[in-house]
């Protein structure tokens, strides 16, 4: 496989440049560290510079624009750099808005952004990486990162860098969201304000499960997030290509697979389970990720409980690359929850000619959801996929599913078929 030609350009703050797509990411690194609560969150804005209401503000507790203009993705812990990212399809900007602001906050007790080291932006468009220089701050607590825009049919990045001093709270009143405060006075029939509060469980250890409960009404999330993430193992060889898949289990016993890019399902139609995107590199500053969209409406419009089992898999035409040393993770994001599975593995327990690892299962009943972890692998040497069954109540997992490659017919193995 050859690499890639990557264009590599540098922004300092002011300028703007043109980007070669209307789509890509958004992705700030620093380095961890004790006390920082750092969050990226992007500004959907008119003309006017506002929000045209509490929906044009995408962050953790709201992850995705309904236009599809901007979506949030947790950020992700590895080698002690922590990754942020906000995906962006400037084509798909309503009516109404102009640009895209991305944002930076820290609101940890270790202070303002002094305390963050190692800071950079990035913008990856295609081939085109775009390098975001920042400047030095102090007690800053809030930072406009850059602002995406459309400008003579051109998508066009502006590097701004601009420091304030009041975190998220100040950020939004900067653009127009409305932020939860003490109960006071209020008019008849106020905007609902925007929670800015998250949680994050982690999972690591098998047997382990978290549930949570699907909101109901109007304004709840309609999309469970899944995404895999992984990192360049450093070795110097071409082969960080893992690929996100998922097996759905459905309410009368067949199975569906959906991975990219050719079985990437859909939101609004059968089999309601959607695959954003083919990711095909890591690198040590900006971490492969895939991700799933789940219908919160999956299990009563397949008429009854639904399971889905994500794995990670490297086709053995990659090379010889131990699934372990990419440190593959699973997230599921609804609302304002995030369920980390993640796993300590042990010395020598994989190898290089396991090529399939399975993160986790998603069960859907209804209203309710329960995540677990699993850590189940592939025989060595085998491509087989990630199986699942039911036994009365009990969700069964095996290594034994038909092999399942990008662009290829379906093999059917036995009586093990797919749909």
């Amino acid at each position: 496989m050859e690499k890639a030609i990557i264009v590599n350009l540098s922004l300092s703050s002011g300028a703007n440049t043109t980007l070669g797509l209307a789509r890509g990411q958004v992705q700030v690194t620093h380095a961890a560290g004790e006390g920082l609560d750092v969050n990226l969150t992007a500004f959907l804005l008119s003309d006017s510079g506002k929000v045209l209401d509490d929906s044009g503000m995408v962050f953790f507790n709201a992850p995705e624009h309904a236009s599809g203009a901007a979506a949030f993705s947790a950020p992700v812990l590895s080698a002690g750099v922590v990754t942020h990212s906000i995906s962006f399809d400037l084509d798909r900007l309503p009516a109404g808005i102009g640009k895209i602001a991305i944002t930076l906050t820290q609101d940890g007790p270790a202070g303002g952004f002094a305390q963050v080291t190692a800071l950079r932006a990035q913008v990856l468009v295609g081939q085109q990486v775009l390098d975001l220089v920042p400047g030095a701050f102090d007690r800053e607590t809030g930072i406009t990162v850059l602002e995406l825009y459309v400008r003579n049919g051109q998508a066009k990045a502006r590097a701004v860098w601009q420091g304030f001093a009041s975190g998220l709270a100040g950020l939004c009143g900067l653009y127009g969201v409305e932020v939860e405060e003490p109960a006071v006075a209020a008019p008849p029939a106020p905007p609902k304000p925007v929670n800015i509060g998250k949680s994050l469980i982690t999972l690591d250890k098998p047997g382990s499960a978290h549930k949570v409960t699907l909101e109901k009404g109007a304004a709840a999330p309609k999309v469970i997030k899944v995404s895999a993430t992984w990192v360049d193992n450093g070795d110097g060889c071409d082969n960080d290509d893992l690929d996100l898949r998922v097996g759905i289990l459905r309410p009368d016993g067949r199975m569906s697979i959906i991975q990219a890019p050719d079985k990437r399902g859909s939101l609004t139609s059968d089999p309601y389970v959607f695959h954003t995107g083919d990711v095909v590199a890591a690198s040590a500053s900006a971490p492969g990720i895939e991700t799933v969209e789940i219908s919160t409406e999956i299990s009563q419009r397949m008429g009854g409980k639904v399971a889905l089992v994500c794995s990670v898999y490297s086709a053995v035409d990659n090379g010889a690359v131990s699934v372990a040393s990419l440190k593959p993770k699973m997230r599921m994001e609804y609302g304002d929850q995030v369920v980390e599975c993640a796993f300590e593995f042990k010395k020598g327990f994989f190898s290089s000619m396991v090529y399939t690892y399975v993160l986790g299962t998603v069960e859907i009943d209804g209203d309710e959801v329960r995540i677990s972890p699993s850590g189940v692998t592939s025989r060595a040497g085998s491509e087989a996929t990630p199986w699942l069954t039911r036994k009365g109540n009990e969700l069964v997992l095996t290594m034994d599913g038909p092999h399942v490659f990008k662009g290829e017919p379906i093999e059917r193995k036995g009586s093990k078929q797919y749909w």
